[in-house]
Parts: C-alpha cells; structure tokens; sequence
C-alpha cells in the first residue's frame, strides 16, 4: 500500500512539473531539427493585417553556437511578408535568440530591405505568453504581454499580398539540437 502511495505521488509531482507542456496541448508544435533552420517549409498567404498568437518555449530554447560571434544572431518567430514584396524586402515578424543565459524576444523588420530590431528583453521558458504583430497604417505594431513596440513598414496601403513566416533557426548556423516551440493563433 506504501509502494502505490509513493508511486502516486511521483506522477502527481511529474505531472505538476510537466504542467507548462500540458496546458499548451491545443497549440502547435514547431519543432526544428538538429541541423536545419526551419521547423516547416510551406507557403500560406496571410490574408489579414493583425496576428494575435500565443507561444511557450521550453528548455530546448538554451542554445550555443559553435562560432560564439553568432549567438546574437537573432531566430525568427512568427511574422508575415508585406507590401506586395519578399520578405527580404519588407516583412515584419518577431525574434528570440538565447543570450547571455536567457531567452529574449525582438521585433525582427525589413523595410525597404533595410534589417531593424528591438528588443522586449528577457522572457521566461514554460510559460505561454500572449504576441499580437498588427498593421496600423504605415506602422507595425508588436505587442507582448501588453507592452507594444512600434516600428515603421515600408509601405501604408492595407489589404496587400503577404504570406506566413514561420520559425526559423539562423542566421548562418542551424539548430545545434532540437528545438520545439508551442504556437497557437487566435482566430
């Protein structure tokens, strides 16, 4: 009877300890590979000029690169193209890297083929924090958990051709190990 109890109570423990995964069971899971930049590889346009999305991240976000000169490169998140162009061209999407023993998220911006970032800071790992990337005019606006980043899109017009921009690991080096990261979008 002792033996059942203890067991009991080690899944009751491993269970509250896996509480952050199993909340976010209705989400996406992204997960890129060892070796590889991207979690998925497929074109969908974006037909609307707000994203609202929740993401968790978990330990696997804890990285180094093997030329410490690119662990401030910045990964990509979530985003969309814009402007009836590539997304090298303008697009706006968040960022994250893992710098200086914590997990940071950025706006990510191409305008006019010109590369701007801001930083939110630090985040924490397993906890499902609230993102909304909106078009307003001539203007992005990034929110996280409340706080907004406005920066400027190379264009005004609304209604434009934009496709998803999906994760995305890199810069010049891929993923050192698996990476997952839970998404999901508001409707």
């Amino acid at each position: 009877m002792t033996r059942r109890l203890v067991c009991r109570c080690a899944l009751l423990c491993l269970a509250l300890l896996m509480a952050p995964a199993m909340l976010s069971c209705d989400m996406t899971t992204f997960t890129i590979l060892e070796g590889r930049h991207r979690a998925v590889n497929r074109m969908s346009l974006v037909t609307k000029d707000a994203l609202v999305f929740q993401v968790m991240f978990d330990e696997s976000a804890s990285y180094a690169t093997t030329d410490p000169a690119n662990q401030a490169d910045i990964n990509k998140l979530y985003g969309f193209s814009d402007c009836n162009s590539h997304h090298q061209t303008n697009s706006a999407r968040f960022g994250w890297r893992w710098l200086n023993n914590q997990l940071e998220i950025l706006t990510y911006v191409y305008k006019d083929e010109i590369r701007t970032s801001k930083s939110f800071g630090a985040i924490p790992i397993n906890e499902t924090l609230d993102y909304a990337l909106r078009i307003e005019g001539s203007n992005y606006v990034f929110t996280l958990n409340g706080h907004s980043i406005t920066m400027e899109r190379g264009c005004s017009d609304t209604g434009l051709v934009k496709y998803m921009l999906w994760p995305y690991f890199g810069g010049d080096e891929t993923a050192p190990h698996e990476i997952t990261i839970w998404l999901e979008e508001d409707d």
